[in-house]
């Protein structure tokens, strides 16, 4: 009788009894090789560098869903999705979601910021990762790989290599998948 209710109460926990498990299912293919983490993991704790130098941790963003996207200046399909990026985090940011680039980059804020300058980057803070700890962390095994975090703090998902972020069904997709 105990295991019975035990089953009974773990089917009907709150991710699966209110569709939070669902919220991230059926991603389109613009996304590419989008993997859905099973179970969601709590975000990392790391630290990382924003734009003013100033450190800063996932949860800053704690209540928000993060698009967090780990690139470098030297690494092309990073380059190639970076203005989409910059377009995406104006078109989300009402809707509860943050878009974090992080650079791996050992030049550091004088490099990101020439970049985004050169390629007219406006709605991004240059973000920096100094020693690649959060990358390490987060077990990130080459670039780009952007993660998913829901506003809970839990990485629901991954995309390991290219993406088309400001894609209208991409756009659909996270807002139904990270926003409010």
């Amino acid at each position: 009788m105990f295991l019975l209710l035990l089953a009974v109460i773990f089917a009907i926990s709150p991710p699966l009894a209110s569709g939070e498990a669902d919220r991230c299912q059926g991603p389109p293919a613009q996304l590419g090789a989008f993997e859905p983490a099973r179970p969601p993991v709590p975000a990392s704790v790391q630290s990382f560098e924003s734009g003013d130098g100033r450190e800063r941790t996932l949860a800053d963003h704690r209540g928000r869903g993060v698009v967090l996207n780990f690139w470098a200046t030297w690494c092309a399909p990073c380059v190639r999705e970076m203005p989409q990026l910059d377009r995406l985090h104006k078109v989300v940011a009402a809707d509860g979601i943050d878009v974090l680039a992080v650079s791996e980059d050992r030049a550091g804020q004088p490099l990101v910021k020439k970049f985004f300058a050169a390629n007219d980057i406006k709605n991004l803070d240059g973000l920096v990762d100094r020693g690649g700890k959060l990358m390490r962390d987060v077990k990130i095994r080459g670039l780009p790989t952007t993660l998913l975090i829901d506003a809970g703090g839990l990485e629901v998902g991954r995309v390991v290599g290219v993406a088309e972020w400001d894609s209208p069904e991409t756009v659909r997709f996270l807002r139904r998948c990270l926003g409010k």
